[in-house]
């Protein structure tokens, strides 16, 4: 009895100092954390620059980080803070991200409004989640570029790569997919409302409805004036507010899946990769429609959240080889493009039609 309390104590000991090691500045997270974050950084910096500032920060952190690892390298020893930043850190800046939506945003886009984002979305998703595997694109890669573009970009793409389970290559293409496109659309859009026949309201839920990032959203739907801005900007947000339940089906059919295709035919009981984060997510959307967050505070929180997705994103550039990209062809990048031009199409017409 007594060897096995000391091999007990021995083992408790042991595991005490794996856990003081794991967090010695210098071992463990420390190194890959630092490595992250000061990428994160040097892209907020960038967008001081003429031109970049209409990037996200999160858009040039994972450039930053591909750039690293394909010319420099990525220090083994950064390894388990990069796996920290891309899993603990990315889950709750999501969470975070639910101070910046509140059910009254819903309200105010109407009701017609958001059953169209809501039909777009879903429409989006569905139609490039069958065309991926038509044109022979994986179906992880699919899915992701499909989540990129019907939601809201890098952000959702990350997300949805939590029940998706893909390679950090098909994460690093999907988001370039998106940002391509996105930035492309950011760019033509407002040239378009007076050809188009739309009017500020309409211009800004199109926008809202059909870009991938939010700062892209921002940056077209201003360009054709204040009241098109805040719309498109509010209609965008109600658009990430259903980045939640998108992930939770896809985990919910990923179960599914996973039970149907049981190599030996016995019952076995899969169970759903429930995102937990999401629930946090949720939470902090309902705190937020029910309390009054102080301006000052929210001031603080929204550059965080920004920040801490621009260090996963930097940790998921710093795993991602360039060869394995170029692996993987065009075709993505030609799915991207067909999902985006559905995504605006599709969104304009139900403007047309019932707005």
């Amino acid at each position: 009895m007594q060897d096995a309390s000391q091999t007990s104590e021995s083992a408790s000991t042991t595991d005490f100092q794996d856990r003081s090691t794991a967090w010695s500045f210098g071992q463990g997270v420390w190194p890959g954390l630092f490595l992250t974050a000061t990428i994160a950084a040097l892209a907020f910096a960038l967008r001081a620059l003429p031109g970049v500032g209409t990037f996200s920060p999160m858009i040039l952190a994972i450039v930053l980080g591909i750039a690293f690892h394909n010319i420099v390298g990525t220090p083994r020893r950064a390894k388990e803070g990069v796996t920290f930043s891309l899993r603990r850190i990315l889950r709750f800046a999501i969470i975070l991200l639910g101070f910046q939506l509140t059910a009254q945003q819903i309200v105010e886009v109407g009701p017609i409004g958001f059953a169209i984002i809501v039909a777009t979305l879903i429409a989006t998703f569905v139609f490039t989640s069958w065309l991926g595997p038509v044109m022979g694109v994986d179906r992880k890669l699919t899915q992701l570029i499909a989540a990129g573009t019907s939601i809201c970009g890098a952000s959702a793409v990350i997300a949805t790569n939590t029940v998706t389970k893909g390679h950090d290559e098909d994460v690093a293409y999907a988001v370039a997919c998106v940002t391509i496109f996105g930035s492309i659309s950011m760019f033509i859009y407002p040239l378009l409302p007076a050809f188009l026949h739309l009017d500020t309201h309409g211009f800004g839920l199109w926008a809202g409805a059909s870009i991938h990032e939010i700062a892209q959203v921002v940056a077209a739907s201003f360009q054709y004036g204040q009241a098109s801005g805040e719309y498109g900007t509010i209609a965008k947000l109600s658009r990430v507010m259903l980045l939640a339940p998108v992930v939770i089906t896809l985990g919910l059919l990923a179960a599914r899946n996973s039970l149907q295709h049981h190599s030996d035919g016995a019952s076995v009981k899969a169970k759903a990769p429930m995102p937990w984060f999401v629930v946090g997510f949720i939470a902090l959307v309902a705190v937020n429609s029910v309390i009054v967050v102080p301006p000052d505070v929210k001031n603080i929180i929204v550059p965080v959240t920004t920040f801490l997705l621009s260090i996963a994103l930097a940790a998921m550039g710093l795993e991602t080889d360039i060869m394995k990209l170029k692996a993987k062809g065009l075709k993505p990048l030609l799915l991207g493009a067909i999902s985006s031009l559905f995504i605006a199409g599709f969104s304009l017409a139900l403007i047309k039609l019932v707005a």
